[in-house]
């Protein structure tokens, strides 16, 4: 049996292999900051407000480029989309350690950091694009689980691994130039050696130009994607709003800031794991079923007993890590979502992963602004309770997405009881 034929067992589209370890890579190249970056701009006499500034600025870029990955991958083709995004990344990686970080000159660190923050969604989400494109329905769920599979397992643990390993032996301004080759070993990979051939939609369905609007027209056309969005924002708004407040939740029950990072690295250590679980239940169960009980009901009940349980708990480390890893893994009960939204249209794919990707970029935002907003007056017991309950709100939301042909069935079931009644 050869590898290509092994690489299908599993899930993983053998014509677009070389793209997927890719996208690992690269990943792993782009979250080699993650964790230090921060801390280490306030040791060089940066400011906190410099330094929420800074990571505001590249979260807006980010959700822009989120957006633009999908029209663009469509309307150019995922390779040129991908080809501006490795360059983005390098030229913004440029001037942000270049110039930025040798002078602390706060000006330039905005821009260019900026700058840098379109590359990723731009290569990453223009690659997702490609699968959703080149994958039979049948096999959709696996495929995008291995991508978040890659996807998260490149930025949030070989990243971290290896920016641990690099900041000692190379320090940090050269750990983040190392990024450029990393990032380019991943280009290679996806751009070069992935030879799988995708025609952009823009040659057969109009001008490009049109494609940038098809971004917002598909939500007109096609209410059920803008639902998609939404349910996809709130995916993750939890997973950016926990860090703002749950580490001083955890210290006021005796936790450490290393037994809080411990936790943490651990619930993505295993959502990496059942991204690709989700993957394979979604195309078993159901990508709407796996979306709404999984995803929405259990992380809903998950985010609640993660937070309660310092208190239920006795502050037992290893059952407050158990209550955090459930809600990791069930937080990957979404990953079907990247495979039910591009069916819910028969060509325009391109612009409902826009819509999607949108959903991806903007919880950057929208999780710290909740808590922000509202930790003052109703703290953070009030702010899990929201976090939850928005849980509970995408998995009736999640509901109504219905494929066509489910909705044909629906349609048929109702006319034929109405036939005899």
């Amino acid at each position: 049996m050869t590898p290509m034929t092994k690489l299908e067992q599993i899930g993983m589209p053998r014509n677009l292999a070389w793209g997927y370890l890719g996208i690992l890579i690269f990943m792993m190249g782009d979250g080699v900051e993650q964790g230090w970056l921060s801390p280490y701009l306030l040791e060089h006499g940066m400011s906190i407000q410099q330094s929420a500034s800074l990571f505001t600025v590249y979260g807006i870029t980010i959700a822009i480029s989120s957006w633009f990955s999908g029209v663009l991958a469509e309307g150019f083709g995922p390779r040129k989309a991908m080809l501006m995004g490795i360059s983005l990344y390098i030229i913004g990686t440029i001037g942000f350690v270049g110039y930025g970080m040798e002078k602390l000159d706060f000006p330039v660190m905005l821009l260019t950091y900026a700058i840098r923050g379109f590359g990723y969604p731009l290569f990453a989400y223009s690659f997702l694009v490609w699968i959703t494109y080149r994958t039979p329905e049948q096999k959709l769920g696996r495929a995008v689980g291995w991508f978040w599979f890659v996807f998260t397992g490149g930025l949030n643990v070989l990243g971290a691994y290896y920016s641990s390993w690099a900041i000692d032996r190379l320090g940090y301004q050269n750990t983040l130039w190392s990024s450029i080759l990393w990032v380019s070993i991943g280009a290679f990979l996806a751009l070069v050696l992935n030879k799988d051939q995708f025609r952009p939609a823009s040659e057969t369905t109009g001008t490009k130009a049109g494609e940038l609007l098809k971004g917002l027209m598909i939500i007109r056309e096609e209410p059920k994607v803008l639902i998609g969005g939404i349910v996809r924002i709130i995916n993750t708004t939890a997973q950016f709003a926990f860090p703002v407040f749950l580490p001083m939740y955890l210290a006021s029950h005796g936790f450490t800031t290393k037994e809080w990072l411990q936790i943490w690295g651990t619930i993505f250590t295993s959502n990496i794991i059942f991204n690709l679980m989700f993957g394979f239940v979604g195309d078993r169960l159901g990508w709407r079923n796996t979306i709404m009980w999984f995803g929405g009901v259990g992380c809903g009940i998950g985010t609640l007993l993660f937070y309660y349980s310092p208190i239920w708990f006795d502050a037992n480390f290893w059952m407050v890590l158990s209550s955090g890893v459930l809600w990791g893994g069930l937080l990957a009960g979404y990953v079907p979502l990247s495979a039910l939204v591009p069916s819910l249209v028969r060509e325009e794919k391109g612009a409902a992963m826009a819509i999607l990707n949108l959903g991806a970029g903007l919880p950057v935002f929208i999780g710290p602004a909740i808590v922000g907003l509202c930790i003052g007056s109703i703290g953070s017991e009030g702010v899990v309770w929201i976090l939850a309950i928005l849980y509970f709100i995408s998995a009736i939301l999640t509901r109504f997405i219905t494929l066509p042909n489910e909705q044909k069935k629906t349609d048929s079931l109702i006319l034929t009881n109405e036939q005899h009644s």
